[in-house]
């Protein structure tokens, strides 16, 4: 259940068109659901404010399938994160309306629109390559299912300064950035000294031998000199769109 629903319900109690009694029969149950190899958590939004998200890799098609059958009962919205197609295939044939994007690898389901969505700042994915694409289309998709306008800047690395200092009226203008980069990470200190927003650094496994799989990023902005910048593990879009789309939230409250 989430805040909207429960509040819809406490409202019909006070207003006497819902008795006590069936109040407690909606509310009955054990605030998850023990499928056998997962327990879904259905009072998720009503502690965050988002539905449980599927992490999907490890996971067996009917698996994933069938917590994300088990959310859609009671959750309008889904993301599953780090699907491969027959995964997506399996969900796809429960949730009608469910969608694929195969560069991110992520599944969502929209069936209701964020309440606040037409109110809040914008979250601007700024990714500093093509190759870096995947991780930052999972940071903006998840930003948007969590109900934060996204934007999105492709292929501005540092390499070529000109190609990010040509957008920097949208930087200024964006209420939280990610920035998604490989090889030396360099990307999020430079935005981070052009924007008074909090800036969400993302470092990917994209780069040569030296880049250690992503970890010469990491450690790059880790040790940003830009005081603005906070850091997110390698190629974790998701967390970096979720905390995103929190900070937004509250900014807008």
């Amino acid at each position: 259940m989430d805040p909207k629903k429960l509040e819809q319900l406490l409202g019909a109690v006070a207003q006497g068109r819902t008795s006590p009694a069936q109040a407690m029969k909606a509310l009955r149950g054990l605030p998850f659901e023990d499928l056998g190899f997962a327990k879904v958590d259905h009072h998720r939004t009503l502690r965050q404010g988002m539905t449980e998200v599927v992490y999907a890799a490890g996971k067996t098609p009917q698996q994933v399938a069938s917590i994300a059958s088990a959310l859609a009962r009671r959750s309008p919205n889904i993301l599953i994160t780090r699907a491969e197609p027959a995964i997506a295939k399996a969900v796809r044939a429960k949730l009608r309306g469910a969608v694929y994007h195969p560069i991110s690898r992520v599944i969502t389901l929209r069936r209701e629109p964020n309440d606040s969505e037409q109110t809040q700042g914008t979250v601007l994915v700024v990714s500093a390559g093509t190759s870096d694409m995947a991780v930052a289309e999972e940071a903006h998709l998840t930003a948007d299912l969590l109900g934060s306008p996204v934007e999105a800047i492709h292929d501005v690395g540092v390499a070529g300064l000109h190609r990010l200092l040509a957008h920097r009226e949208r930087l200024q203008a964006a209420r939280v950035i990610i920035v998604v980069a490989g090889m030396e990470g360099a990307l999020p200190s430079v935005v981070g000294g052009l924007v008074a927003a909090p800036v969400i650094a993302v470092p990917t496994s994209v780069g040569y031998g030296a880049n250690f799989g992503g970890l010469t990023a990491l450690l790059g902005m880790l040790n940003s000199c830009s005081s603005n910048v906070s850091v997110v593990n390698i190629d974790n879009g998701f967390g970096a769109g979720y905390s995103a789309a929190l900070i937004n939230r509250r900014f807008a409250g």
